[in-house]
């Protein structure tokens, strides 16, 4: 599909829609969830007769977010580093046997609760491989500018399928049994696998090998260590998976056990949930447009706080329902925000890795959570319960006055690519090294605070972006003269790295090269590690001995 790019991007809520790519996968995408809300519901209820313990109702959630949790940082590392399209292509074929496979196993009345279990976290691993690619790619689909309303367009068509498709299942489960909404979730991945296999991405060459699925993972531990605001939005993010799950995890329980209602009130509920959500969702550049970034968060964990509060002590299904549309509200309007955050303060190198690690974080929480909450629902009770998780999010919510969320970063995120690969004077090869770098500065007196200060960041840059053992050095005899070093491991490790250098990087470069006293620009060296040691050196010729200068 060719993109249209000829219309103005605007901040509408809408705008994303514009892009006929990013158009025909989210509604392939919202048909898939309308399917899979559909099971979750079928699954839920299932589980309620094949088992009498809360806990193991909970842990229907549970196996939906787990294999997020587990799987993230592979399914990040291969989003990076693999043709986004075929992995969810791949992601959405697996998913369409296994729901397949469990229609089959509900028909013929096969499952038990821990096949149920087994068969579900299989799907949410088909969903852990999807999901990283796909939101990875919606930035390339529709740019930078229409970012925020993509990614809530995202949620808001998942929520969209949640307003309707939890109660059409609750009425198909009521009907027909939990093995027809089996069958319906296993055709609607049809429409996004139809989509998926006309889309013709237009992917940039590569002139660098792909990096091991190891080195990619630690790649995106390494940023994220080196990136403090968004370690925070992943430690908030985790709390409120931690205590917002407790409202998903028991709605099943609230339906029978605290309203005395059947699968149809499930759905109702659920529905409610949905509608809350897609209303935020419309409203959502608004609310970005008029208030900070931590107003909205704190406000998303006392409105959620408020929801299960309401939901531990009524017993009227109607005052229960608006409880869940404010829920859901809340629900969009801070996942939506984390989301954002991070893909609007992370390069496009490293994206998919830094949102699987986002997704990860909160899916841990809800993974987590929806344990405790069951563990805590069998001793005590569905309405304790829910009581407990509403001081949690109220906790929540106070620790942004410690932790606030960062403001996403007016900062150019794009490839600098201005480096030109130097002319070597020995035959290195791809896998050489490892490589030194020096670069001597010559900064006056009355500069050295601000060089300092400069240099620090610089460093953490270097290690963020994968450099290794960096050192500042001052000469004794000329105090003038400043030496930075860092180390590379192999030469391709080298070039790979300035591949990953963005316009912002180069802000801090600019500044340390204006303080720089000498009659042209710092001078660099670049050079090749060598042992002293004969025996390790016997296969290196006299030639090989030399430094690169």
């Amino acid at each position: 599909m060719k993109e249209d790019v000829s219309k103005p991007a605007t901040f509408a809520a809408l705008a994303p829609l514009r892009h006929p790519t990013f158009r025909a996968i989210w509604l392939g995408a919202m048909a898939s969830n309308f399917g899979m809300l559909i099971q979750t519901v079928g699954a839920a209820w299932l589980m309620t007769q094949l088992a009498a313990s809360a806990d193991m109702v909970a842990l229907v959630q549970a196996s939906n977010a787990l294999p997020i949790a587990f799987l993230a940082l592979i399914s990040g590392a291969i989003a990076d580093s693999y043709d986004r399209r075929k992995v969810m292509l791949l992601a959405q074929c697996f998913m369409l046997v296994v729901a397949t496979v469990l229609a089959i196993a509900a028909w013929y009345d096969a499952l038990t609760p821990w096949t149920l279990l087994g068969l579900t976290f299989l799907i949410g691993s088909g969903m852990a491989l999807n999901n990283p690619s796909w939101q990875a790619s919606v930035g390339d689909m529709v740019g930078r500018d229409n970012l925020p309303q993509a990614v809530t367009l995202n949620s808001m068509g998942f929520n969209l399928s949640r307003s309707v498709g939890p109660a059409i299942g609750g009425a198909i489960v009521a009907a027909a049994g939990a093995a027809a909404a089996f069958a319906i979730n296993a055709a609607s991945y049809l429409g996004l696998i139809f989509v998926l296999v006309r889309w013709k991405p237009s992917l940039p060459a590569s002139t660098l090998p792909r990096e091991s699925l190891g080195s990619a993972i630690m790649t995106g531990l390494r940023y994220l260590v080196m990136s403090p605001k968004i370690e925070i939005v992943m430690l908030r993010s985790a709390m409120f998976g931690i205590s917002a799950s407790a409202v998903m995890a028991l709605m099943p329980l609230i339906a029978r056990d605290i309203l005395a209602g059947g699968p149809q009130l499930f759905g109702l509920l659920l529905g409610a949930f949905g509608l809350g959500a897609v209303a935020v969702a419309l409203s959502n550049s608004a609310l970005r447009a008029r208030f900070a970034g931590e107003t909205l968060i704190r406000t998303g964990f006392l409105g959620f706080a408020a929801c299960a509060f309401i939901a531990s002590f009524s017993r009227s299904a109607p005052l229960t329902m608006v409880a869940m549309t404010l829920g859901g509200a809340c629900w969009v309007l801070t996942l939506s925000l984390f989301n954002t955050t991070v893909q609007l303060s992370t390069p496009r190198w490293v994206v998919g890795r830094l949102l699987s690690l986002y997704q990860m974080a909160t899916f841990t929480g809800m993974a987590l959570g929806s344990w405790i909450w069951g563990l805590v629902t069998e001793s005590y009770g569905a309405s304790n319960a829910l009581l407990a998780a509403s001081v949690l999010m109220v906790a929540g919510a106070a620790i942004g006055l410690v932790l606030p969320l960062p403001a996403p970063p007016r900062l150019k995120l794009d490839p600098l690519n201005r480096w030109k690969e130097p002319h070597l004077a020995l035959d290195i090869k791809p896998q050489s090294g490892p490589i030194v770098i020096m670069v001597e500065y010559r900064i006056g007196n009355d500069d050295m605070p601000e060089f300092l200060k400069a240099m620090a960041e610089r460093r953490r840059l270097r290690f963020r972006n994968g450099a290794r053992h960096w050192t500042l050095m001052r000469d004794l005899e000329d105090p003038e003269l400043w030496q930075e070093t860092y180390h590379l491991p192999t030469w391709t490790e080298y070039q790979r790295y300035h591949q990953r250098t963005t316009e912002a990087d180069a802000v801090i470069a600019e500044a340390i090269r204006a303080m720089h006293k000498g009659p042209g620009k710092p001078v660099i060296h670049r050079m090749i590690e060598r042992s002293t040691d004969w025996s390790a050196n016997q296969h290196v010729t006299p030639k090989d001995m030399l430094d690169i200068h």
